[in-house]
């Protein structure tokens, strides 16, 4: 079999600058989800703005961190932990997570008995994972996790986004309708 174009292909590096590197990018939106888990030190948690589906079989998501960050290295080490999704409602977690308070817990309603880490109350939705495999990332980790148990919200509030440089929610598009093929693929 003749390796992969993608695995023989050198791309040059790139000569953009971080400021801008960040405002194109920041046109592209993100979910916000605080990632915590259950570590022998008590819940550690930290809010990720990069965090995304891999794959359908075997059910993998990945997430990715800081690499100086002590939050992230705990949920490695402890192998298992939970993706909170957070609700357009809550801003304050996630601006808790991002930062260095004492008590990150104290903000928001957090059931501590799940088997893979903290979920907080009223999240647009959680998934429960172990930890698959984590590696550097430019100045990131990657965290690769295997997902065990998920389950949405059913109360029909939409997900806190973030999109250039600050947080927001969704709305629907205004305009004309634009039929869309069904993505059989996606299994909504």
């Amino acid at each position: 079999m003749p390796p992969s174009p993608l695995a023989t292909t050198s791309l040059p590096a790139t000569t953009a600058d971080p400021a801008g590197f960040r405002r194109v990018l920041g046109q592209v939106p993100t979910s916000v989800c605080v990632v915590a888990a259950t570590t022998p030190h008590g819940p550690a948690g930290v809010t990720v703005g990069s965090f995304t589906s891999v794959s359908l079989e075997p059910p993998l998501i990945v997430f990715y961190c800081g690499r100086r960050s002590a939050s992230a290295r705990a949920i490695v080490e402890t192998g298992a932990f939970c993706v909170n999704v957070l609700a357009e409602d809550q801003q304050q977690v996630c601006a808790a997570f991002a930062g260095r308070p004492d008590d990150r817990f104290a903000t928001g309603e957090w059931d501590t008995s799940g088997a893979a880490g903290p979920r907080l109350a009223g999240a647009a939705a959680w998934i429960e994972c172990d930890v698959e495999d984590s590696f550097p990332a430019g100045d990131h980790v990657a965290v690769l996790g295997r997902v065990r148990a998920l389950a949405a919200s059913d109360e029909g509030r939409g997900p806190l986004v973030f999109h250039r440089g600050r947080l927001t929610r969704l709305a629907p598009a205004s305009g004309a309708h634009v039929p869309t093929r069904s993505f059989s693929w996606w299994g909504v």
